[in-house]
Parts: C-alpha cells; sequence; structure tokens
C-alpha cells in the first residue's frame, strides 16, 4: 500500500472538495486514462485493489502509472469512546480527488483491452470515473 515516508504534520483537518482539478487534468505519458468526474477520497487500499485489477489485463507487456498519491492522514476514534480526549490516531492515507483530476494511465496494449481494464479498475474506486484516450 501506498503511504508518505515522512509528513510536516502528523495530522491534518478534512478540508474541502470545492472546485475542479487544475493539474493533472490530460494524459501524460499513457495513451489511455481513468479521468475522474465527482469529488472524493480515494485510500490507499483502493489505489492498490484498482492497480491489481489494471496490471491482470497487462500480462503481454503494457505499462499502467499511478497519477495520484495518499497524502493526507484520516485519524479515527475507537468505538464506544466518550467525547473528549483528543484527537484519534491516524488509521489511514487518503488522496482528495477533484472533477478532471486524472488517476491513472494505460499504454502499450490495444484500446479494447485498456477499456475493460479501465472500467473493472474503476468500480473499485469510490468516484465516478470517465475513460479517456490521449
Amino acid at each position: 500500500m501506498l503511504l508518505p515516508k515522512r509528513a510536516k504534520y502528523r495530522k491534518q483537518f478534512r478540508g474541502s472538495m470545492r472546485g475542479k482539478s487544475t493539474r493533472g487534468a490530460a494524459v501524460n505519458f499513457g495513451e489511455y486514462g481513468l479521468k475522474a468526474l465527482t469529488s472524493g477520497w480515494v485510500s490507499s487500499r483502493q489505489i492498490e485493489a484498482a492497480r491489481r485489477v489494471m496490471t491482470h489485463y497487462t500480462q503481454k507487456g503494457g505499462r499502467v502509472w499511478i497519477r495520484i498519491f495518499p497524502d493526507k492522514p484520516i485519524s479515527d476514534k475507537p468505538p464506544e469512546v466518550r467525547m473528549g480526549g483528543g484527537k484519534g490516531d491516524v488509521v489511514d492515507y487518503v488522496v482528495v480527488i477533484k472533477p478532471g483530476r486524472v488517476l491513472f494511465e494505460m499504454g502499450g496494449i490495444p484500446h479494447d483491452i485498456a477499456k475493460k481494464a479501465m472500467t473493472d479498475a474503476g468500480r473499485k474506486l469510490p468516484v465516478r470515473i470517465k475513460f479517456i484516450t490521449k
């Protein structure tokens, strides 16, 4: 799973997900891409699940690029704990996705196989996606 080696601050605020993605909105590395249509948090586990689906389809060549990295720590308190006592422990890392962001890219495989692989990988993600070409 993906997680940062080190962070300046251990815990973060939740933040907002308003607006569209200005960076990372075009296919740069491969021939095909998976673009987000809605905003949301994508966890490191979900990224890994989508990556495994896509690499399953690239057995006979091809390459997968992951264009996102989970660097936002998410804290959680144990169940049945009373109010107070400070912020909970860090349990997972997520990346904030805004509409227009390219999440994954593929190259070196035929169009129909890439489309099937990316739509299957998109089912593992909590945001609506669209298959795009360069």
